[in-house]
């Protein structure tokens, strides 16, 4: 006798962007990991921003959801209603920062009304205009919206801070999850030429980062700081956004134009990260940033100002070199310290890799994140 089979799962994610970003690349891999027994619907507040798409692996079920109503645009009950109608139909509902919280409100207003699916809300940050400070408009807006989430998930101490304060959310409703990687993949060195439009050549040393080149990661700040250093430093920044041309212009100006190198989006990055001998972060807002756990996992130092929950992320050998935020000075003179010492580089990098694997593997990760969709959905275990 066979036994009945059971339909999928049905999750639809509403991200404020699904370009290949930090959060993205954590969500991908949540979908990878929940395997094909979950059938995913993704909807991009900016429709062209779907670049993490590609990431997702064939076995699984993925919709690109082109039709769906606007999630960003003027206010107006008519359109969260019409949000609210295109959610139906789903098991779970997943919304992602501010650029989905349109949808997040139109689930307050008429969950009921229409039977929609339990909602989990996940904040990552902020970008450049709350970067200085958060709006109060829209805390008001997301006190509201969220009041029919099941649950928040923050990664970082300071934005479960900002929910349980700020936002006024519950206790039993903030879920902090440390972001996770799968650290044993960047173990491994890459070859020089692994990263396109540039190769690492005998006798050089990288600087190196991971960031949308966007304004909130101020990757200006990183190109004045190389000045500081000797010639044979050269920077290398794996990512794409507006930014490109003010960044190269930067380094023009500053006459270290031949070393500073923008190859591009790295679809993996522990097959180019361990390229770098030295990390290193310049933004004026991050939570929990995933890049600097990707350099811990290849055994490198960081040096940071200490946006979000950076100091607490990196090791106790590495804090020394985590700068107070806005200090451009001590961030270069962070930088100007590791590359004078490799011995220093390779000590502190050696305990960031060990802090990581202990503590930031996705497996912990996965497992946590599955607790709080099971108990949204009211099920033992998710998928």
């Amino acid at each position: 006798m066979s036994l009945p089979q059971v339909a999928p799962l049905r999750v639809l994610h509403l991200h404020s962007t699904f370009g290949p970003g930090g959060k993205e690349r954590r969500s991908v891999d949540l979908i990878n990991r929940f395997g094909p027994g979950v059938e995913h619907a993704v909807v991009s507040a900016e429709p062209h921003a779907l670049g993490a798409a590609q990431f997702v692996a064939p076995r699984i079920r993925l919709d690109v959801l082109h039709d769906f109503p606007a999630l960003a645009g003027r206010l107006s009950v008519r359109r969260l209603q019409a949000i609210a109608q295109a959610m139906q139909g789903y098991d779970l509902l997943l919304t992602y920062n501010w650029g989905a919280m349109d949808a997040v409100m139109a689930h307050a207003l008429f969950a009921p009304r229409y039977r929609l699916a339990p909602l989990v809300h996940h904040e990552d940050g902020f970008n450049a205009d709350e970067a200085g400070g958060l709006k109060p408009a829209r805390n008001w807006y997301r006190r509201i919206a969220l009041t029919r989430a099941n649950a928040l998930i923050v990664p970082s101490q300071r934005l479960e801070s900002i929910a349980l304060s700020v936002w006024g959310q519950s206790r039993s409703k903030v879920r902090r999850i440390p972001n996770g990687i799968d650290t044993r993949a960047y173990g491994a060195r890459p070859r020089p030429d692994a990263l396109p439009r540039v190769i690492k050549r005998k006798g050089e040393y990288w600087v190196g980062t991971l960031a949308g080149l966007r304004p909130v990661k101020n990757l200006r700040r990183l190109v004045r700081a190389m000045v500081h250093l000797p010639p044979e430093w050269q920077l290398v920044i794996l990512g794409e956004g507006p930014e490109r041309e003010a960044i190269l212009a930067e380094a023009m100006a500053l006459e270290i134009g031949h070393r500073v190198h923008l190859p591009g989006h790295v679809a993996d990055p522990a097959h180019a990260i361990g390229l770098f001998d030295l990390f290193a972060l310049s933004s004026d807002s991050e939570q929990f940033p995933l890049s600097v756990i990707e350099a811990m996992a290849a055994g490198l130092a960081v040096a940071s100002p200490a946006v979000g929950d950076v100091a607490e992320i990196v090791s106790a050998d590495n804090r020394p070199f985590i700068s107070a935020e806005g200090d451009e000075a001590a961030l270069a003179n962070a930088l100007a310290a590791l590359a004078s010492d490799e011995a220093l580089r390779r000590r502190v990098g050696a305990a960031n890799q060990v802090r990581s694997r202990a503590e930031f593997d996705a497996a912990r990760m996965v497992e946590r994140y599955a607790a709080v969709y099971a108990r949204a959905l009211e099920r033992d275990r998710f998928p």
